[in-house]
């Protein structure tokens, strides 16, 4: 009698959306993961309020998919996905306008399978709407769709941090050593990223997949006010710089090119950019720095 040869369990792949204010995108992310060939195994998104996922989808789902509602604010909301994540599963952060090419899903379950040391991984951002007016669906399939399905070899480097939009994180490592997302960094939670993959790094090997390839649509409605986030670009920085998760060299210059990049481009700013918003907000932000009241939690009274 013959027998079936034992096959090793495959590595299971969470993704984790976490989203407030945006129904119509998220929808229309869902019915794009759900065309893929190749899915995750569970979808969680995490909303902010009922309002912000409208009612179950009429097309049938080839995954299963958990709605939570968790208090607004990107962190809390990721730190409630890690919870609910368990095991040897991998943990895909995905924003709720990122679009995964064919083949993301499995490019996640080779890394983690063949690469031990790999606590962390972000993909390669095919085309970013954030830098420009935004996209929609059909734009970025357009993208994806016009993409060559990678032929050569996967290339595997390590990064500073993960692109918040789209990075994948390792269940165990993260739970063993109780990694989770800095509430002190509020609503948007600018620079979370940052600051969890330093964390996380110091337990492993954080690295960019070259076959982990999306598209970023940068959808501009339901983004931060300009105001918060000029605060945000020079509060939260010095703040990393405080904790150890961001270097000194690094936070400053990002904090100077965000500071004169508002300032020249405020005299005549992108219509979908509010540029003299964010000037605002960092000036604000350099007040409190000279009066010693800068900290993240300051936009929530801005």
């Amino acid at each position: 009698m013959a027998v079936a040869p034992q096959t090793e369990p495959r590595t299971e792949v969470v993704a984790g959306i976490a989203t407030t204010g945006r129904p119509a995108v998220l929808r229309e992310t869902l019915k794009y993961l759900a065309s893929l060939a190749d899915v995750p195994d569970r979808v969680i998104v995490c909303t902010a309020g009922i309002e912000d996922f409208d009612g179950p989808l009429a097309e049938a789902l080839p995954f299963s998919l958990l709605v939570v509602e968790v208090e607004r604010g990107t962190c809390r909301q990721r730190n409630a996905m890690l919870d609910m994540i368990h095991g040897e599963e991998i943990l895909l952060f995905i924003d709720d306008d990122f679009m995964p090419s064919e083949g993301y899903f499995d490019a996640v379950r080779r890394l983690f399978d063949s690469r031990s040391d790999v606590v962390g991984a972000t993909g390669n951002v095919l085309a970013d709407g954030i830098s420009g007016p935004g996209m929609n669906h059909d734009e970025g399939r357009a993208i994806l769709n016009g993409m060559p399905t990678p032929d050569g070899a996967q290339v595997i480097s390590e990064v500073y941090n993960a692109y918040g939009c789209n990075f994948a994180v390792r269940a165990s490592t993260v739970h063993a050593h109780g990694i989770r997302f800095d509430t002190s960094l509020p609503r948007y939670g600018w620079l979370e990223d940052v600051d969890f993959s330093r964390n996380l790094a110091q337990h492993g090997k954080f690295v960019r997949d070259s076959h982990m390839r999306g598209v970023h649509l940068g959808t501009k409605f339901g983004r931060a006010r300009g105001v918060p986030l000029g605060y945000s670009q020079i509060a939260n920085p010095l703040y990393l710089i405080r904790k150890g998760t961001m270097s000194r060299p690094r936070a400053l210059r990002m904090i100077g090119r965000n500071l004169l990049a508002n300032m020249v481009k405020s005299f005549q700013p992108e219509p979908w950019v509010d540029r003299r918003g964010r000037l605002r907000g960092n000036f604000v932000a350099l007040r409190d720095v000279v009066t010693g009241r800068a900290c993240p939690e300051r936009i929530l009274m801005l």
